[in-house]
C-alpha cells in the first residue's frame, strides 16, 4: 500500500480524530464526550471511540463527572500532561533558572541555583543534569519523563556542523559542538537558543509585542543585543547571529557621547551603567551591585539622571535597528531597560524623534519576570505537545 492510498482508510480517520481530540483536550482543558463531539466536529459514537482509544493509549484520563445540571451526569475527560515533559532552562555567568514544561505550557515551580565562578568547575552537561532533577523535584515530575530541553544562553550556537558556541558568558562550556555532546551525554534532545531571541517570544505571546505586527525587541543589560519579530516569526539569520549588536562599532555621533567608547556594548553595556552611575554618586562594584543600589530606597533621583543619559545612548544604538527593519514598535527589555521603566522608554523615544527621521511607539516591556525562561517554556511547550500528539497519529502505511 503506497503512502497516497493511506489516505481515507479507518486506521488514517481514526488517528486524525484522535490527533483533534486530544488537541482540543489540550487546549480547553477537561470536556464533556458531547463537547468534544462539537468542538472536533464528530458524531457521538465517534467521539466514544476517540475516547476509548486515548484512553487505551495513556495519554487521557476521566476527570470526574459532570453535576448540577437535569439529567444524567457526564463522564469529564481531561488530557494527561504528567509525560512527555520537557525542562526549560536559562542561565548566565552567575545563576540558572529552570522549570518543567508540559504540552499545555502551564507554569510550574521555577528553580534557581548559583553557579561556580570558577571555568574549570563548571560543565554543562552536569549544570542541566541538576536543572533537570531540581525543576523536576519542584514540580512532583518524573526526570525520567523529560525527553527534551531548551536551554536560553547569552549568545548563540552557529547552526554549521560545528556548532561554534559564540558567547563569552558561559566559562567552561565547550565552544564546538555543544548540542551533540548535550543530547548524546543527557540522552533527551536539546534545543539552544538565543536568549534575546526567547525573550522576543515571551513578548510576543505575554508582553508588548502582542498586538504589534513588527517590533523589535532592543535587550539592554550586562549585555546588548536585540531581536526581530516579523508578524510572529523571529528572524534569526543564516548563522544565528542576527541581533548580535554589542560589539558593534560606533557611528560618530554616539562616539561623540562618550569618546572613550569604541563598540555598543561600551556605550549602554553593564559597565557603562554602573560608570554612568558612579558620575551620579552611585557608589558600587560592578553592574549587578549598581543596579541593586538603583533599585534601592532614597536613590530615586540618582536613578533619573542615569536613565536620562542611558536614554541618550539607546537612542542612538537603535537607529540602525530602525533603518533596517522600520518596525512600529521597539520594545526596551533587559534589566536595565525593566528598572528604568516606562520614563526610560518614553525618553528614549523622544531622542530618537530628535536625531532622526524615525518616530517607532518606544514601549517598556510587558513581561515583568523572567522572560528568557518563559520564553524557552513557550517555545518547548510546542515540541512537547507535537510529541505527545505523535504518539497517537502514527499509522502504519506499510
Amino acid at each position: 500500500m503506497t503512502a497516497n492510498s493511506a489516505t481515507g482508510t479507518p486506521s488514517w480517520l481514526g488517528a486524525v480524530n484522535d490527533r483533534a481530540g486530544l488537541a482540543v483536550l489540550l487546549e480547553q482543558g477537561p470536556l464533556t464526550r458531547n463537547r468534544i463531539c462539537e468542538l472536533v466536529g464528530v458524531s457521538k459514537p465517534t467521539a466514544s471511540q476517540m475516547m476509548s482509544r486515548l484512553l487505551a493509549a495513556g495519554v487521557i484520563e476521566e476527570r470526574g463527572r459532570t453535576s448540577g445540571s437535569a439529567g444524567r451526569s457526564a463522564v469529564v475527560y481531561a488530557a494527561r500532561t504528567d509525560r512527555p515533559l520537557g525542562v526549560a532552562l536559562d542561565l548566565d555567568a552567575f545563576e540558572l533558572r529552570a522549570t518543567v514544561v508540559d504540552a499545555t505550557g502551564a507554569e510550574r515551580p521555577v528553580v534557581r541555583f548559583g553557579l561556580p565562578r570558577d571555568p574549570t568547575e563548571r560543565s554543562p552537561v552536569d549544570e542541566v543534569m541538576r536543572a533537570i532533577a531540581e525543576a523536576s523535584a519542584a514540580a512532583g515530575t518524573d526526570p525520567a519523563e523529560v525527553h527534551s530541553v531548551c536551554i536560553g544562553i547569552p549568545g548563540y550556537v552557529d547552526p554549521g556542523e560545528t556548532g561554534e558556541l559564540f558567547s563569552e558568558t558561559l566559562p567552561g562550556w565547550p565552544v564546538r559542538g555543544l548540542r551533540a555532546i548535550l543530547e548524546t551525554e543527557l540522552d533527551r534532545t536539546v534545543h539552544i537558543e538565543n536568549d534575546v531571541n526567547l525573550a522576543a517570544l515571551a513578548e510576543r505571546e505575554h508582553g508588548a509585542g502582542a498586538d504589534s505586527d513588527v517590533f523589535v525587541l532592543l535587550w539592554l543589560g550586562n549585555g546588548v543585543g536585540a531581536s526581530f519579530d516579523v508578524a510572529g516569526d523571529l528572524h534569526r539569520g543564516s548563522f544565528g547571529g542576527a541581533g548580535e549588536i554589542g560589539f558593534l562599532p560606533l557611528s560618530v555621533e554616539a562616539n561623540a557621547i562618550d569618546p572613550g567608547a569604541r563598540t555598543v556594548q561600551d556605550l549602554v553595556g553593564g559597565r557603562a551603567v554602573a560608570l554612568l552611575a558612579r558620575r551620579y554618586g552611585i557608589e558600587a562594584s560592578g553592574y549587578h551591585a549598581t543596579r541593586a543600589a538603583l533599585e534601592a530606597p532614597g536613590s530615586q533621583q540618582a536613578r533619573e539622571q542615569v536613565f536620562r543619559a542611558l536614554a541618550e545612548r539607546a537612542a542612538h544604538i537603535a537607529l540602525p535597528l530602525l533603518a533596517i527593519l522600520d518596525p512600529g514598535r521597539l520594545v526596551l527589555a533587559g534589566p536595565s531597560a525593566s528598572l528604568g521603566g516606562p520614563a526610560f522608554a518614553s525618553e528614549v523615544g523622544r531622542v530618537i524623534r530628535r536625531i532622526s527621521r524615525w518616530s517607532p511607539d518606544v514601549v517598556a516591556t510587558g513581561v515583568d519576570r523572567d522572560p528568557v525562561l518563559r520564553g524557552a517554556r513557550l517555545l518547548l511547550a510546542g515540541k512537547v505537545r507535537d510529541e505527545l500528539l505523535d504518539t497517537v497519529a502514527s499509522v502504519s502505511l506499510a
